[in-house]
């Protein structure tokens, strides 16, 4: 799982049915009138729409990798211009999965700028059209491609163009891919009015009337993802690489896997979940992103014909077996290939991944990376997993919580080439299988450049004066010891129970005690069932918290400060301090990623996550953590978070230690409804933090998008890096030079055929609340 919000912690914040009632191209006007009528009469004013919208001053950062790629061999480089372009084919799914409007918002401004550059449309548009929006165009140029879609990736909010509708509509049809091309002109004109849109559900993802998603249709809501859920545990299929469809009627559903093939994997069936009575008619097709996975198969196979060792081979051919067929079985044994490929020069890994932008919490959103290996900052991360059976002991649980066996898993710091999908993280703990990370292993990352590119704000909120100095002077060394703790030891800790088909348990039902309960363990995890089916839209935050609370409990032990080179106690005290006091600062300024207009929900996991710690801080007591409502040098209400660094053994460590013990007890035991309950109580925001919010809000800074680099090969099949300067036009030139015309033109194809599938589905009228 990715460490994605560490740059807020430590910085700054931020069918045939189907296909028989596509919408008809060829009468994109009347289409286009129908969906503004009814957006018009819906529209609900909002009161600040500067919270959806990006400031022109935002941090457009280049991702640069270009010293350690240029290390490669020219076998190296050709490995890896292969998975690069397989991977970027394979990112584009993220706009099929974010709403309904960005893979049309994409086509429209990837046409735009393959036809001319910024400055030829500036040109072009010149007449009313003021320099304050053509500033606001590019940002939302480069927000919409940074993110793969219109809302953020990390907060889930939707991204508003900060100019008028018709400010923007005077640049897109001034453009010469609108006067050229049918396409671009009937796909603007389905989305335009979709992009300026604000009402109450479209502000942000979510499920049913909580907001808007593509990972399900339109008519969609919990009671439906969860009676598919049954079903899918039932037929033991993993929901990772599907969707879920209902039909109009609302009596029968259908879950569509991704793949390059089309099939039936299961006629309509009636089905009755037990738990709730609740029944429904399911099939199963494959074929989802069809046209996409079919572009993206002959570079997987170039790639694995260019692999560098046969563990490489074996995990690119079982995922081409994958995309092309949807088994995630055969992603599963992918899987185990990657991991037994130890120290690769170049790293990799694709699919469907993470669950965080599904609603549900179970749906993977497509990833995929290319990354060349630090090998002297790696050597830290492997001195720490050597050591790893030394320190899981040191955690608040007895033995019979941790696996048999600690199988001992790759670290590496990588700096990244590409990250295709909606945002690179810090660090990564994959693959998510349940299955494989308790008995045959797992592996950590750490992104290099991604870390030292989020961390060059010294304007970080709500730390007091005296602390500024200490924070800038550890604030690397502190993320880097958080990151490898929370990925190797957070995330690659504790035991699930588990029953197995034959009745038998991987643990001993007659001695286990509850650590919550103190009675003999009476749960656990049946044949079918994962961490992630079972806590579903909980799992992430869950998680993410588990793994952060053992990265503060643990980075006192001297000698996992003497693997990160802190054997001085000054120095290493510092960096104990300034860890502690990112998780309380972070648990505050994570307060932006609440929502009390939407039922007072958490739009982001890892903010989730930070608050609830910061909640067990503060019930510490004893002057552990203060808060101090302060006017700002501005003459506004701000924010001073203090922590007392005297307690942080004695109060802090403690506190958090027998929270984590709880959230083991949990998760190893599969107590749902006692788990939840106990999280959800730490994750309420009362009028005390609500009132705290409102300045966070106030004091809210934009998130850093990063541009990456491009890879290209020459007919004798050298390969050379392309890379880019800072800022929102650079940003754009990326995107174009990713794809060359011959590729574009079956992209676009692909692009639109999957588009026309999915929007009688996900119904481009947004204004539905």
């Amino acid at each position: 799982r990715p460490l994605v919000a560490a740059a807020s912690r430590f910085g700054t914040l931020p069918s045939t049915a189907a296909a028989a009632v596509s919408l008809p191209t060829q009468q994109p006007v009347q289409q286009v009138a129908l969906f503004s009528a009814s957006l018009q009469a819906t529209q609900q004013p909002v009161m600040d729409r500067s919270l959806y919208t990006v400031p022109t001053d935002a941090p457009v950062t280049f991702l640069a990798c270009g010293p350690a790629f240029e290390k490669l061999s020219q076998a190296e480089k050709a490995y890896a211009y292969h998975l690069y372009r397989a991977s970027w084919i394979g990112g584009l799914i993220c706009l099929h999965q974010t709403s309904a409007e960005s893979p049309g918002l994409f086509l429209v401004l990837q046409s735009v700028f393959r036809r001319q550059t910024p400055e030829q449309l500036r040109a072009a548009c010149k007449a009313g059209v003021s320099d304050a929006d053509w500033d606001a165009f590019l940002m939302y140029a480069t927000q919409v491609l940074g993110n793969l879609g219109n809302y953020k990736s990390f907060g889930d909010t939707k991204i508003l163009p900060d100019l008028s509708e018709e400010a923007l509509d005077k640049i897109i049809t001034a453009s010469e891919a609108h006067a050229s091309s049918e396409r671009v002109r009937v796909a603007w004109q389905r989305v335009r009015a979709a992009a300026s849109s604000l009402t109450e559900r479209n502000r942000q993802l979510g499920l049913g009337t909580a907001g808007i998603t593509a990972y399900f249709s339109d008519n969609c809501n919990e009671s439906d993802a969860k009676l598919a859920q049954a079903f899918l545990d039932s037929r033991q299929i993993s929901a990772y690489n599907t969707r879920l469809f209902k039909s109009a009627g609302g009596c029968s559903y259908r879950i569509v896997q991704a793949a390059a093939e089309s099939s039936v994997v299961a006629e309509p069936t009636d089905f009755t979940d037990e738990a709730s009575g609740r029944s429904g008619k399911f099939s199963v097709e494959r074929g989802d992103y069809r046209e996409l996975m079919s572009l993206a198969l002959p570079h997987l196979r170039n790639a694995e014909a260019a692999a560098l060792n046969a563990n490489q081979a074996e995990m690119l051919r079982r995922y081409a077996a994958s995309f092309a067929g949807g088994s995630i079985d055969e992603h599963k044994a992918g899987s185990r290939a990657w991991i037994r490929d130890k120290g690769p020069a170049v790293e990799t890994y694709m699919g469907f991944i993470e669950s965080y932008r599904d609603p549900f919490g179970v749906r993977g959103e497509f990833e995929s990376f290319v990354a060349v290996v630090n090998k002297e900052q790696s050597a830290k991360f492997n001195a720490l997993v050597s050591n790893a059976e030394k320190f899981l002991p040191l955690l608040p649980w007895p033995a019979a919580y941790e696996k048999d066996k600690f199988l001992q898993p790759d670290f590496t710091a990588l700096e990244i080439v590409t990250f295709a999908s909606s945002e690179p993280p810090l660090g990564i703990n994959i693959p998510n299988y349940d299955d494989i990370r308790q008995s045959e292993g797992f592996k950590n990352v750490s992104l290099g450049n991604v870390l030292s590119s989020s961390f060059s704000d010294p304007k970080t909120t709500f730390l007091a004066a005296e602390d500024r100095d200490v924070w800038m002077r550890r604030i690397v060394q502190a993320n880097e010891l958080q990151v490898g703790l929370h990925e190797l030891l957070g995330h690659g800790s504790g035991k699930l129970f588990q029953q197995d088909s034959d009745g038998k348990f991987n643990f001993d039902p007659s001695s286990v005690v509850d650590l919550v309960t103190g009675k003999p363990v009476a749960s656990w995890y049946k044949v079918g069932e994962t961490w992630d089916g079972k806590f579903s839209n909980l799992a992430s935050a869950f998680e993410e918290c588990r793994a952060e609370c053992v990265g503060v409990y643990l980075c006192d032990v001297p000698e996992v400060l003497a693997v990160f080179g802190h054997p001085d106690k000054a120095e290493a005290d510092e960096v104990i301090y300034v860890n502690w006091l990112c998780t309380a600062r972070y648990g505050i300024s994570s307060l932006e990623m609440y929502s009390p207009e939407n039922g007072g929900t958490w739009r982001q996991a890892h903010s989730q996550a930070a608050f609830v710690m910061l909640r067990v801080m503060l019930e510490a007591g004893q002057g552990l953590v203060t808060i101090d409502e302060i006017t700002g040098e501005d003459g506004k209400p701000d924010l001073t978070v203090r922590l007392d660094r005297s307690k942080i053994s004695s109060v802090a460590k403690p506190a958090i230690g027998e929270f984590l013990k709880r959230l083991q007890s949990f998760k190893s035991t599969c107590s749902v409804e006692a788990g939840r309950a106990f999280f959800e109580s730490y994750s309420t925001v009362d009028a005390y933090f609500q009132r705290l919010r409102d300045i966070v809000i106030a004091r809210r800074k934009p998130r850093r998008v990063f541009i990456q680099a491009n890879l290209s090969m020459d007919s004798a099949g050298s390969v050379s890096i392309v890379e880019y300067s800072d800022g929102p036009a650079e940003m754009i030139r990326s995107f174009r030079d990713r794809f060359s015309d011959e590729d574009w033109g079956r992209i676009e194809e692909a692009l639109w055929q999957q588009w026309e599938r999915d929007l009688p589905l996900m119904k481009l009228d947004l204004a539905v609340s």
